[in-house]
């Protein structure tokens, strides 16, 4: 078996995450098209998340928010985005660095990333770890997207 010296599990995560942060970069300056709407999903204890202790208290692992109709202030930077959203009609201002993503949907048109990399160099989440959807009052699921994970191009 030959070494991976370069790396390409961690090259294909750091170019997904630029995508999300490109195309983010498109809604602040355009705003969301059409129907298209965000599931982001991050890690709340990866270093440079900046969020309340109340709301790190309900979600001390992870967190989904949704990105749609209600979300204010946001601000798109090279290793970070600030969103301020709206929890139990309260405002939450909320710092999300890239890497502390986990997962990116945009069920409109059913598509999704799972970022596995930074997940697993931070923390193993325990095997029945729940994600809870918050964020965007009023939101529903709209179907499965599809979900695109590194482990199907790794060797066994």
């Amino acid at each position: 078996m030959t070494d991976d010296y370069l790396n390409y599990p961690a090259l294909i995560d750091t170019a997904m995450r630029g995508m999300v942060r490109d195309l983010m970069r498109r809604v602040q300056a355009d705003g969301l098209p059409g129907e298209h709407h965000f599931y982001i999903s991050y890690d709340t204890q990866h270093p440079g998340v900046r969020m309340s202790d109340q709301l790190r208290g309900k979600y001390p692992k992870d967190i989904t928010i949704v990105l749609q109709h209600q979300f204010w202030d946001f601000k798109v930077e090279d290793a970070q985005f600030h969103v301020t959203l709206s929890f139990g009609g309260a405002p939450e201002k909320l710092t999300v660095p890239f890497a502390a993503l986990t997962a990116f949907a945009d069920p409109s048109i059913k598509f999704g990333l799972q970022f596995q990399v930074a997940r697993a160099v931070h923390s193993t989440p325990p095997e029945n770890a729940t994600t809870t959807e918050v964020g965007d009052e009023g939101a529903e699921e709209e179907g499965n997207a599809e979900i695109i994970s590194l482990d199907a191009f790794r060797k066994k």
